[in-house]
């Protein structure tokens, strides 16, 4: 390789599988923040300026002000997620500097955790587990921890993308009834796992157990609150693995804790993590997981290889395996 390495900032520790890849290539050098930790604010200012090139997660706010600390050499921003809420996406795109994401590799292992915690909730096994521990397990009674099944019930997707879906083929196993979703348009794809396209409303007021997989926007920002809450039946259950943002933490406590609704199954939180004086903490019913959606060993190397790779393709201008369209 003739001419200089190019600089690459790296705010994480990530998997092997992608630090593998970016020694193999021999196109640049990499500075990294070498803890399981996020990087501070001043350290990510340091680190990036006269990067070429940026491999960033989620909890790093990629805004105006690191772009300037960046300067003028880059060229590329590679984050090890699907969402990118945390981009300053206008700024970035003023700049004509590239972005790659990792969309698709985590699908299976969301929907998968999206059930695991569906059931765990709904037939309150962590609960169950404590009851186990604290000796409250006495003798047999006919309504103790009895909880909601799968098996003849209306679930409700909110946004049948490429998890939704995911979560909607693991689903149909068990027995469910009807399938409704909402979203901005009807999915042809639907017809897999007999989809029916509703409003919000029918979805909201018709379903046993209500997912919600859609991506954070402007409209989606809050939209589970007091008023959708009040539309759910009292022994439907709720669960989010999409973005923190998209409920109204307060309002789902009330609806909670005023057995407005049976129960909630949360991976996702605002703010993450969740401070542990938290109010929802203190309930039975709402079951609360540390944004675990990705988190299989496999899932994890291939989405680093997959940041490493984008890195590689807006270094050296050639195709990125996946780049979002600013």
């Amino acid at each position: 390789m003739s001419g200089k390495l190019m600089k690459v900032f790296i705010t994480r520790r990530i998997p092997q599988e992608g630090m593998k890849i970016l020694s193999a290539a021999g196109v640049c050098e990499v500075s990294q923040w070498d803890s399981d930790e996020p990087v501070p604010r001043a350290e990510l200012l340091k680190g990036i300026q006269g990067a070429h090139g940026l491999l960033c997660l989620l909890s790093d706010k990629i805004d105006a002000e690191v772009l300037e600390a960046a300067g003028p050499n880059l060229k590329v921003i590679s984050t090890l997620s699907v969402g990118f809420d945390h981009l300053a996406i206008d700024e970035i795109k003023k700049r004509g500097i590239r972005v790659g994401y990792t969309p698709d590799v985590l699908t299976d292992a969301t929907a998968e955790l999206t059930v695991a915690l569906l059931l765990a909730t709904a037939r309150r096994l962590p609960e169950g587990v404590e009851e186990v521990k604290n000796g409250g397990w006495s003798s047999w009674k006919p309504l103790w921890l009895c909880g909601y099944g799968l098996s003849g019930s209306t679930v409700g997707i909110i946004g049948l993308g490429r998890i939704g879906m995911a979560i909607a083929q693991r689903l149909m196993p068990f027995g469910v009834k009807r399938l409704l979703y909402s979203g901005r348009t009807a999915k042809p794809h639907a017809a897999e796992v007999n989809g029916e396209f509703v409003p919000l409303d029918t979805l909201v007021s018709e379903s046993d157990f209500i997912v919600v997989s859609c991506s954070l926007t402007p409209e989606t920002q809050g939209m589970c609150d007091k008023s959708f809450f009040s539309k759910m039946k009292p022994t439907a259950v709720f669960i989010n693995t999409s973005r923190g943002a998209v409920v109204n933490q307060e309002h789902l406590y009330e609806a909670l804790s005023s057995g407005q609704i049976a129960a909630a199954g949360l991976d996702v939180t605002t703010p993450e993590p969740l401070p542990t004086n938290h109010r929802l903490l203190t309930l039975k019913n709402c079951v609360v997981l540390p944004h675990i959606g990705s988190a299989t060993y496999s899932t994890r190397g291939v989405m680093s290889a997959l940041a490493a790779r984008n890195l590689l393709g807006g270094l050296q201008g050639t195709d990125m395996p996946s780049e979002l369209t600013l």
